[in-house]
């Protein structure tokens, strides 16, 4: 059997002394199909995050939803979605059949969540189908916990732009969840990165850091990023139901080359050029409650 990872990965695994512990785990754990817990379990959600790429290689970071149960699987090595992205989403001009996807199932009230890397095997006006070619779970390190309600919304506006802006700066701030999609060949992911409200800084040279916590070791999105410096963010305001997708360029960060103390907990840092962007204002119809923050979070004391 082929390892799980690409070199990306396990160059990282290596430097950091797990590589062999890693190979064991992700062999038993990454599997071709869904076991029955992950196939009823995107049946549950109101949402799930797509990563794609377009015609040039660039990531992108998306968001679709629908009544719970839009999401489910006929069978363990298929998903179907029925929804279709709005026409601005990014991933609208993204779905072709063939095309690689990652998706992310997140149930933010309980923390619990699965990833499903694959490619479009059927589209339809009513949604599409995903073959399965990497199905794992991930720990719910990190998550800050929220309950949901569907929320009726009238669209608003489309904005966009290039490089940081004034009209989505605050939200990044002050955010306390992102997901990031990014690629290997022609292989997507998206993942979760949560933190502390104002874990994202802007710093002195126009990037964005990131802090990287511990995690589950796999270092799937900087494997990715080792590789293809080139990523997406996608930021919810989880008040308004905004959603920003920022593209961007990482760059991966290790403690020896830090040049300014780091932030509490942070074992590594991304910084992140901001590229182009769009913010579409008003679009989730979702309404959240106050955020039950992780019990994992670094203490911003220390």
């Amino acid at each position: 059997m082929d390892s799980p990872y690409h070199p990306g990965e396990r160059r990282i695994q290596a430097r950091l002394g797990v590589r062999d512990k890693l190979e064991e785990v992700g062999r038993r754990v990454i599997r071709q199909y869904m076991p029955e817990q992950h196939r009823a379990f995107f049946a549950l959600l109101p949402w799930l995050l797509v990563g794609s790429r377009d015609e040039d290689g660039q990531p992108q970071a998306s968001l679709l939803w629908g009544e719970p149960g839009f999401g489910h699987s006929p069978q363990p090595q298929l998903l179907r979605i029925d929804a279709r992205p709005q026409a601005d989403d990014p991933l609208a001009a993204n779905l072709r059949a063939g095309a690689s996807l990652g998706l992310l199932g997140i149930e933010l009230p309980t923390r619990r969540r699965n990833r499903l890397n694959g490619r479009i095997e059927a589209l339809d006006e009513g949604g599409f189908a995903v073959a399965v070619q990497q199905s794992f779970g991930n720990c719910p390190k990190y998550i800050q916990a929220r309950g949901w309600r569907a929320q009726p919304r009238t669209p608003g506006p489309l904005e966009r732009g290039t490089g940081l802006d004034a009209r989505w700066l605050p939200l990044v701030e002050g955010s306390d969840t992102l997901f990031i999609a990014s690629c290997h060949a022609e292989e997507v992911d998206i993942s979760h990165r949560g933190g502390p409200p104002g874990f994202v800084r802007l710093g002195a040279d126009g990037r964005l850091w990131l802090p990287d916590y511990s995690g589950n070791l796999m270092f799937n999105t900087l494997g990715n990023l080792l590789l293809e410096p080139r990523c997406a963010l996608l930021w919810i305001d989880f008040a308004s139901g905004d959603l920003l997708h920022l593209e961007a360029r990482a760059e991966l960060i290790w403690p020896e080359d830090y040049r300014q103390k780091p932030p509490p907990g942070a074992e590594r840092m991304l910084a992140l050029t901001p590229g182009r962007w769009c913010l579409r204002r008003a679009r989730l119809p979702l309404a959240f409650a106050a955020a039950e923050p992780s019990p994992h979070l670094p203490n911003q004391g220390d």
